[in-house]
């Protein structure tokens, strides 16, 4: 077979070439137009990254200058609006609620401490009376005494002490009237002329109540004790004074008084711990300052005895 190839034409490889030519110069004319038409409008700016040298270094800024004096108020020193006002009148009305509700905590902080202090103090006192009935040592609770109550009640608390190193029980005071009640029922063997005509003569002249009835020497023992079981010495003590022999008692007597004036003493030490103003104590040795809320005028203890106390006789 015979290869059969087409003749090229010379005149058309020209003719392509130009035409590439041409649209090539084209293409760069609308480049151009498209370059200055973005950099007229800025795009240009933002669309190409700054280079580093032709970057400017901005200015640091100046400090504020100092405003002179003049006739014209600031912008800070303007009117405070309505708002503003408002606000502040709120700010400050809480700020006055949480005043009074810290002075209300530390009074109440300052009362319950006072309590607390008052209530310890009547504990104390309840132990040492606790001790005294059963006859017991005070040890641990004397120093205690001496520490709450010195300042206040001195010889209320001497008295307490002084009884605890020889202490008398009520069960102590009925067994020994019961065996001093032979005793105390039988008249003086060795009472002289005058002394028995005075006791017969008291005895002719009594003025009783009607109702009342002549009591005999086991009588006024058995009242005595009795009063004992009650804890109304003072009245025991008188029924055992009023006996025939009551000489032979006089130990007993004393006994029994030592008993009445310590428990007066113990009474005096509860009602100032519940009621002294002034000069109670802490566990720390500070002063009491807080107000009993029991407290009412005129009902202060005070360290002078009564006269039932002093003359050993309670009120029936």
């Amino acid at each position: 077979m015979q290869d059969f190839t087409s003749p090229q034409n010379p005149s058309t490889r020209p003719r392509s070439r130009g035409g590439l030519f041409f649209v090539a110069f084209i293409a760069f004319l609308l480049g151009g137009a498209l370059v200055v038409w973005a950099a007229q409008d800025g795009l240009l700016a933002k669309l190409l990254p700054q280079r580093g040298g032709e970057q400017q270094v901005q200015p640091a800024p100046e400090p504020d200058p100092v405003p002179s004096p003049s006739p014209a108020l600031p912008a800070a020193m303007a009117p405070a609006s309505p708002e503003q006002l408002s606000s502040l009148s709120s700010v400050e009305g809480r700020l006055a609620l949480l005043e009074d509700r810290l002075s209300r905590i530390d009074f109440q902080t300052d009362a319950a401490s006072g309590n607390a202090a008052r209530a310890e103090g009547l504990l104390i006192a309840f132990a040492a009376r606790r001790m005294v009935d059963r006859g017991e040592p005070l040890s641990y609770v004397a120093d205690q005494l001496r520490l709450r109550f010195t300042n206040a009640q001195p010889r209320a608390v001497q008295a307490v002490i002084e009884f605890s190193k020889n202490p008398v029980t009520i069960d102590e005071l009925s067994a020994r009237l019961e065996a001093l009640s032979p005793e105390l029922s039988e008249t003086q063997s060795d009472e002289s002329l005058w002394q028995k005509a005075r006791r017969e003569l008291s005895s002719l002249f009594v003025v009783r109540r009607e109702s009342s009835t002549l009591l005999t020497p086991t009588a006024r023992i058995d009242r005595a004790r009795l009063m004992l079981t009650a804890r109304r010495i003072g009245n025991a003590i008188s029924e055992v004074e009023r006996l025939p022999n009551a000489q032979a008692a006089q130990t007993w007597i004393a006994d029994a008084r030592r008993y009445q004036d310590v428990q007066d003493a113990l009474n005096l030490l509860e009602t100032t711990a519940m009621l002294e103003p002034r000069r109670l104590t802490d566990a720390e040795g500070h002063v009491v300052d807080q107000p009993s809320p029991l407290a009412t005028p005129g009902a202060l203890p005070t360290d002078e005895p009564s006269a039932d106390a002093s003359e050993g006789v309670l009120p029936e």
